[in-house]
């Protein structure tokens, strides 16, 4: 949500939004949860720096929708990849954006800010290594 310009955490969607969310979930067989709040916990560490320039806006009637970027859409997947593990969506999501190593890198910088701790640098390494690069091109 944003507020007076600044991203703001929600503990839940408005009403109105979850309606919607439930409509195209049921109508795409992807679930009524698909869309959910479970990531505005990442507003405690920060986003991705210049995530807001780089979003792309739409509004629909009274709806206005902040889009990620792809540079960014990476570095959240990434991060829900290791955080949930090897068999999460989130990774499938990411081999189907197809991402170059230097994409990958960057969001793998990203991504330890908000964990640097060793056991999420070597479950983040697994990952990347299962998006195909190897221990060498690891430079994080």
């Amino acid at each position: 949500m944003v507020e007076s310009g600044q991203y703001v955490k929600l503990r839940e969607l408005p009403q109105p939004l979850l309606e919607a969310a439930r409509d195209v979930g049921d109508a795409l067989g992807i679930g009524p949860r698909w869309l959910n709040v479970g990531p505005s916990d990442l507003l405690d560490f920060g986003l991705p720096e210049g995530f807001a320039e780089r979003t792309a806006v739409r509004r629909y009637g009274s709806l206005t929708l902040r889009l990620a970027s792809r540079q960014d859409q990476l570095a959240l997947k990434l991060y829900a990849a290791v955080d949930q593990g090897p068999q999460s969506k989130h990774l499938q999501d990411l081999r189907a954006l197809e991402p170059k190593h230097e994409e990958l890198v960057a969001a793998a910088r990203w991504a330890v800010t908000h964990d640097p701790s060793a056991p999420f640098r070597s479950e983040l390494t697994a990952a990347l290594a299962a998006l195909g690069m190897g221990d060498a091109d690891v430079h994080f």
